[in-house]
């Protein structure tokens, strides 16, 4: 019986060398992998011969080890890979890098497969496999042009040597394979206690004690730019006194001793950045709020206040600084999609309190690419809010998630039970809210990937139309 095959191809304006180049780059494959089907990589050997790549998948409720391996490698125009260890009975896969001209390309995908079964292998195709398959290659499509266009802008810029704070969270992770993909030299900044994703450079770690500043293995030394992006969870759990201390402690005291220091280097960055949050405006009703607007009052505004003074050593010590209030971001690897998608997809998810609270949201590629646009412009200081044009009501936001996963979306969701349920957690987080706008982003010259919400969530929850 002749295997089933699947076959892409998909165009590119860019010369074949540069798209090449893209994927010989470390991060390449955290960037194409879907965030919805939650594929956690264990090793990135490289794409030529003999070199593996695996990585942790879900095949409905079953947890799969998937191990591939490269062969058939030609330089600039094919790589290959065959499945040794996984959930299907074969799979050989061949990307073929074809020129069409000096500034166009294309790349083809050929997939032999079958099912560990044979047999079902037809049956199986149109209903589990095929699907999955065409979502995946148009998510790739779109990233890889996504990203490309994004570093076409900055691509006669000077490569940039980066270190990043918090580059093993959702954030950290996406924004470091997003800038190695783009050519730049990406170290980590991790705690005495972090363990480094094993996928990345082990060689280029330098590991502190977040708590007291001491460098403990590498040099913060000769660094063009600095991003700090650590801190303890926000809605990881419930506000209890000994978390809230825990979340201002964690970013306060870390963001005050990494600013010392870098004030103090022989060799400082030319640019320093630094994580907050929309928090620092708390709940405000329909007020429009800017870069320009007061602080609020309450534990996420306090929080956010002494977080960006904790900057000051930085800013004092003449180091251009970058402080980004960021909203919701939204993506289906974690955060508050994520724990919405299961009551989303039963139908469960309604106005949450009324849902007149505004939700100040923001794509996760946005989220990414607007770092790096700030990063690569010479003026750019001070406080930026990191949100999409359009806030929208939690209202509004459960019926477009509703829309977009074809499911109902009325079912109200009474605020008591979200105290209940969360606490100050569920009040500060969930029936609060602010109309926040990105005036200063905007202005700087930044263009959105996605400016309205359902375009956003369509991305990540391939979706597409």
């Amino acid at each position: 019986m002749q295997l089933p095959i699947y076959e892409h191809s998909a165009n590119f304006p860019f010369s074949r060398e540069d798209v090449w180049a893209w994927h010989a780059r470390p991060g390449a494959i955290r960037r194409i992998m879907p965030g919805w089907e939650g594929i956690r990589p264990i090793e990135v050997g490289g794409i030529h011969d003999g070199a593996k790549t695996s990585f942790k998948i879900s095949i409905g409720p079953i947890p799969q080890r998937w191990v591939a391996e490269h062969h058939s490698y030609i330089e600039g125009e094919q790589f290959c890979d065959n499945m040794v260890k996984g959930p299907f009975g074969r799979w050989d896969h061949a990307h073929k890098f074809l020129a069409v001209s000096d500034d166009e390309m294309t790349i083809h995908d050929h997939v032999d497969w079958k099912l560990p079964f044979h047999f079902f292998s037809r049956i199986g195709a149109p209903i589990m496999v095929m699907p999955r398959l065409r979502q995946m290659f148009k998510h790739r499509t779109r990233r890889i042009n996504a990203d490309m266009n994004r570093q076409a802008k900055y691509k006669d810029a000077p490569r940039k040597r980066i270190l990043i704070s918090g580059s093993t969270g959702l954030i950290g992770t996406q924004l470091s394979a997003f800038l190695e993909t783009d050519g730049h030299d990406v170290h980590r900044l991790l705690r005495k206690t972090s363990a480094l994703h094993p996928d990345s450079d082990k060689n280029k770690i330098v590991r502190w004690d977040d708590q007291t500043g001491e460098v403990l293995e590498g040099s913060m030394e000769n660094f063009d730019v600095i991003i700090h992006l650590a801190g303890a969870g926000i809605g990881d759990k419930r506000w209890s006194k000994k978390r809230k201390q825990l979340i201002l402690n964690s970013r306060t005291i870390p963001t005050k001793n990494l600013a010392e220091n870098i004030a103090h280097l022989a060799s400082p960055p030319s640019l320093f950045m630094s994580a907050s949050a929309i928090g620092f405006y708390d709940n405000r009703g329909d007020e429009e709020l800017d870069e320009t607007s007061s602080i609020g009052s309450g534990f996420l505004a306090e929080t956010c206040q002494q977080w960006e003074q904790s900057t000051e050593p930085a800013r004092s010590a003449g180091i251009r600084t970058v402080i980004f209030r960021t909203g919701i971001v939204t993506t289906a690897a974690g955060g508050m999609l994520q724990k919405l998608l299961l009551p989303a997809k039963m139908g469960g998810m309604g106005p949450v309190g009324g849902g007149r609270q505004w939700q100040s949201w923001i794509s996760f590629d946005d989220h990414i690419y607007s770092i790096h646009h700030l990063m690569n412009q010479d003026d750019s200081e001070g406080v930026y809010n990191l949100t999409a044009p359009n806030p929208v009501t939690q209202k509004v936001y459960a019926k477009t998630l509703g829309r977009v996963l074809k499911r109902p979306a009325f079912a109200p969701i009474p605020g008591f039970m979200m105290k209940l349920l969360f606490g100050k957690m569920g009040k500060g987080l969930i029936l609060d809210g602010q109309k926040v706008h990105p005036k200063r982003l905007i202005e700087s010259g930044y263009d959105f990937e996605h400016s309205d919400l359902e375009s956003a969530l369509r991305d990540t929850l391939g979706r597409f139309n």
